[in-house]
């Protein structure tokens, strides 16, 4: 009986499909540690097969990430962290919530490389500072930086001083200055720092770069979160595409 009803919900989403038999087995296990069953009912209940599909990431135009940087003004202090923020994402691939619990020891000048413990993997990676990250880091650091007792390189430009919120994602500094470079992403397509790492990752693709650096660049898990770009590179989908008159 319990497999004839797994079957009717065959054609549920997948979430609902788990969320339906999580249920049979919580009620299920209540029977039998209420000794209304003789036999533990929820371990016949099927086990889901769950397969990972991450989603297609919205990626910008190089060209609109130019104009974008370019659009900020680093004459001012705000601009001149907002600058940095935005190239370490750019053009290393940096999570946000690494770059928010950056530290000032973290920046290693002899050898030009920044070395994080990434907060999603736990696995230590070292990035190379480029030499446009170096001057805006200076500029940053020198100009602009607040003064204080607090150890991280990004922090409000106003008093306190302190570091970003725990839940801060930056999303409205990629805003202002989408906005402020009169860039416009079709509707739909995710606007936040998050798709500068997967621009990244699209131009690493584009030239040829092979997937299993692209991941440990943007420190992926799964293979298969790095895999999904392969969508997002036409031009390399265009040549693998199959000629039908060769074929015939």
């Amino acid at each position: 009986m319990i497999s004839d009803y797994a079957k009717t919900i065959y054609a549920h989403h997948e979430k609902s499909i788990a969320s339906i038999l999580t249920t049979l087995r919580v009620f299920l296990r209540f029977l039998y540690f209420n000794q209304f069953t003789d036999e533990d009912l929820s371990l016949k209940v099927p086990k889901q097969s769950k397969y990972y599909y991450p989603p297609v990431p919205s990626v910008w135009n190089k060209e609109d990430v130019i104009h974008m940087l370019e659009s900020i003004d680093r004459g001012n202090p705000t601009g001149k962290r907002d600058y940095a923020i935005l190239l370490l994402v750019a053009k290393l691939g940096i999570r946000v919530g690494d770059i928010k619990s950056l530290e000032l020891s973290d920046l290693n000048w002899q050898s030009k490389t920044i070395e994080i413990r990434q907060n999603k993997t736990k696995n230590t990676v070292r990035y190379p500072i480029l030499n446009d990250i170096v001057w805006a880091l200076i500029d940053y650091l020198k100009n602009a930086h607040p003064t204080s007792n607090s150890p991280f390189v990004f922090r409000r430009i106003n008093a306190p001083y302190e570091a970003f919120g725990k839940y801060a994602n930056l999303h409205n500094i990629i805003t202002k200055y989408t906005r402020l470079s009169g860039i416009t992403l079709p509707r739909g397509k995710r606007q936040g720092l998050h798709s500068l790492r997967h621009t990244l990752a699209s131009s690493l693709l584009e030239q040829g770069t092979p997937l299993p650096i692209i991941s440990d660049i943007l420190g992926h898990f799964n293979s298969k979160s790095t895999g999904v770009y392969l969508h997002t590179g036409i031009e390399g989908l265009r040549s693998c595409a199959i000629d039908p008159e060769e074929v015939f």
